[in-house]
């Protein structure tokens, strides 16, 4: 009779045989995985993605998404717009309406619309303010029945340059002359007379000055016909 030899137990849970030969150390067999997979669960792309971005601390934003806008969204009101401060006026001190203007859009400093009957006190003033003038030239305002007659005067010392305006019918285009204060508007009201038909009332001789001698008509007037 043999002796009672104890034997060993066997393992129900223990794997029948040991992993392939190749496998390599560490390696999860065949069919092995996490709780969630013996389970039945797997995550979602969503938790991954979320999983992921908590690991490197970086926010996941969807390819092609616009960022959110600042703020409640709203658009900001606009800013109200300040009126530009009024232009230099040197001759504000004067008793006419001189207004300063833009040189750079207009070529001169001040300017003035004064009554027919001002042109020559305009024409003093600014004689006594040292200023000399350049030229007469007149603007017809055919649809208005109006003629503009229009005076450039300048300094010869500083960087001033003035303009008076004025309006007379066009059916009875006469207004004072201004040659008393400044001898050299004979020609210039000539000059005037000749292309737009103003007469100059005062002048010493408003015969043709570049037009023939024999011209009666005013080729400035915009119903002249040649």
């Amino acid at each position: 009779m043999s002796p009672n030899v104890p034997q060993p137990k066997v393992d129900s849970a223990q794997p029948a045989s040991p992993p392939a030969s190749g496998a390599p150390a560490g390696a999860q067999p065949v069919g092995a995985g996490t709780e969630g997979d013996r389970a039945g669960v797997r995550p979602s792309s969503g938790a991954a993605t979320a999983a992921s971005s908590g690991v490197s601390g970086v926010s996941s934003v969807t390819a092609g998404s616009k960022p959110a806008a600042p703020g409640d969204g709203r658009t900001p009101a606009p800013q109200p717009v300040s009126a530009p401060p009024p232009l230099p006026n040197p001759l504000y001190h004067l008793s006419l309406p001189f207004q300063g203007v833009d040189y750079a859009a207009k070529g001169y400093h001040v300017e003035a619309t004064v009554a027919p009957d001002q042109v020559v006190f305009a024409a003093e003033q600014l004689d006594k303010e040292g200023l000399s003038l350049d030229t007469i030239t007149g603007v017809d305002w055919m649809a208005e029945g109006q003629m503009e007659v229009v005076y450039d005067y300048f300094h010869p010392a500083k960087a001033l340059r003035v303009v008076v305006r004025t309006r007379i019918p066009r059916d009875k285009p006469e207004i004072a002359t201004i040659q008393k204060v400044f001898p050299g508007a004979n020609w210039h009201e000539r000059e005037t007379h000749d292309f737009f038909g103003i007469r100059f009332l005062g002048h010493p001789n408003l015969t043709p000055f570049l037009l023939p001698e024999d011209a009666d008509y005013h080729p400035l007037r915009k119903d002249f016909a040649q």
